[in-house]
């Protein structure tokens, strides 16, 4: 990774549509997007001042790499358009290794988060109810042991500034159609279980991941937006594992953790953050990368 660190792309050649908290997304024509993986970096839903050195970089040759190997569970959104084809030749720089060009479909207005492990929120819930989105388990279970199979747990898509909220599988029929449903639960459960089992393979074990869907014109599903990055999943060293406690995770948490030291009331604007935690956030994205990748 060895462009500058990008906060915010600026191009002029493309129209943007929107700059979500990590993606720059731009227009091209009326069928097909510019996606653009900035270096920002978000916690505790606030945007961070300072980039995180080839995070944009990492996501998205993680997202290439997942999307090429699970195409065959189902069909995603690259149109294999090189980015740098798109803008003028002055912009090119903004969009190498960062960017990807894609068809554009209709999102469905629910996250479709897996979990092979009890972690986060769901253990929270679990804790609560024996039950994580309205989904009873067995009791006795602990913090990051693995469930019996994965589970599927949809969640409630936030505007910025505010947390994805849980709920359970009647919710999502309720918002995304109950046949778009019950594939998008089938779909998700499968492409996680893929992932999962080639990811152990190389050391990592993925506790639990979201995914994005959207539809064309004909109702039929697609998988879009990012997939299996550090930024969407919650990817474990298996050398570090152990049931009872969470792994340290190949993500931002070198980050929250500072930002817990500080005097913040976690809103806007974001202290800026010292080198020595932007290196070890950077070398983290940038081993899960190396480890799932690596010839």
């Amino acid at each position: 990774m060895t462009s500058p660190p990008m906060l915010q792309s600026d191009l002029r050649s493309l129209p943007l549509i929107h700059r979500g908290k990590v993606r720059d997304l731009y227009a091209l024509g009326e069928d097909k997007l510019l996606v653009i993986q900035t270096d920002r970096l978000s916690a505790f839903d606030v945007i961070l001042p300072t980039p995180i050195p080839g995070k944009g970089e990492v996501l998205t040759a993680l997202s290439l790499f997942w999307f090429e190997r699970l195409r065959h569970v189902l069909p995603n959104h690259l149109t294999g358009i090189e980015p740098q084809s798109v803008v003028a030749p002055e912009e090119a720089s903004q969009v190498a290794g960062r960017a990807m060009v894609v068809r554009r479909f209709q999102p469905l207005m629910i996250e479709a988060v897996v979990r092979g492990y009890l972690a986060g929120s769901a253990w929270k819930d679990y804790q609560a109810n024996a039950a994580v989105c309205g989904i009873a388990l067995p009791p006795g279970l602990k913090e990051a042991q693995q469930l019996p199979e994965p589970i599927f747990t949809p969640a409630t898509k936030a505007p910025a500034g505010s947390h994805d909220e849980n709920i359970d599988f009647g919710e999502a029929q309720r918002i995304v159609g109950a046949d778009l449903c019950l594939q998008v639960r089938d779909y998700a459960v499968r492409l996680y279980s893929e992932a999962a089992a080639y990811a152990k393979t190389r050391g990592i074990i993925i506790a639990d991941t979201k995914f994005e869907f959207g539809v064309d014109t004909g109702g039929r599903l697609y998988l879009i937006d990012e997939a299996l990055t550090p930024d969407s999943s919650r990817f474990w060293p298996a050398d570090a594992y152990r049931v009872g406690t969470n792994p340290p995770a190949f993500d931002k948490q070198f980050v929250r953790d500072w930002l817990e030291s500080q005097p913040w009331n976690k809103k806007a604007p974001a202290p800026a953050l010292p080198a020595d935690i932007l290196a070890r956030t950077a070398e983290k994205y940038a081993e899960a990368l190396r480890r799932l990748t690596a010839a």
